[in-house]
């Protein structure tokens, strides 16, 4: 690990601190949202239903909030989706962290796949969309295919993981990303993301953003060993 070149703030500003799970309740959304100010997070990861409440309190701030669309399967009807994302947008969510839609994937449906990413993106207007591929149900063409699909319909990033799968982010799979995206289009690891060897390995992999429900663990075991600016 390449300690010089990061901070606690560069690494904070680099993380979606997350909760998705089914049972949050709002008391859950106002701690994570009072911790992602508190510790300088890049945006909160989300469910739709409490993209209201987080904008409410968030919206004075410098983080942003992220809805998740097609959660977790990606197995919706494609209308759906973009209701889904055109509605958090308009209740307040700057970002989207949608599902790719995995079964027309897996059975070759591409044009299917990228026409749903489009309009998803379309709903999002200025907003960024993180369309996640879900590496671990994939070989490494389908990962190649599904990222250029992505990155035809104008996915601001491609997204590792759910977080809900078998497997979640994995340094060799944000490599092979890296390796085919264009530049511009960025890269979020997620999934099984607890350390902060890890958080620095993944961006020293080529991610630029990283989901976790462990963030502020995260930076408190990051203060102990680099610098805060």
């Amino acid at each position: 690990m390449n300690k010089s070149t990061w901070s606690v703030k560069r690494v904070a500003r680099a993380i979606d601190h997350t909760m998705l799970h089914a049972y949050a309740r709002e008391d859950d959304i106002r701690r994570l949202c009072m911790e992602a100010v508190e510790y300088g997070f890049a945006a909160v990861c989300i469910n739709p239903i409490y993209v209201p409440l987080a904008y409410e309190l968030l919206r004075n701030t410098d983080v942003k909030v992220c809805a998740a669309i097609g959660f977790p399967l990606g197995s919706t009807f494609k209308e759906v989706k973009v209701e889904e994302a055109r509605r958090a947008i308009e209740r307040g969510a700057a970002e989207l962290d949608m599902v790719i839609n995995l079964p027309m994937l897996k059975s070759g449906k591409y044009d299917y796949v990228e026409e749903e990413i489009r309009e998803v993106k379309r709903s999002t207007g200025d907003g960024i969309l993180k369309v996640i591929i879900e590496c671990c149900y994939l070989t490494d063409e389908e990962k190649v295919i599904a990222a250029k699909i992505a990155e035809r319909a104008g996915a601001d990033y491609v997204k590792t993981s759910t977080g809900f799968g078998p497997s979640g982010a994995k340094i060799e799979d944000v490599k092979l990303l890296r390796s085919v995206l264009s530049p511009h289009v960025k890269i979020k690891a997620a999934g099984g993301i607890r350390t902060g060897e890890q958080v620095i390995g993944f961006l020293e992999a080529g991610a630029d953003r990283l989901g976790t429900s462990s963030g502020v663990r995260i930076i408190k075991e990051l203060k102990k060993m680099l610098p805060e600016e």
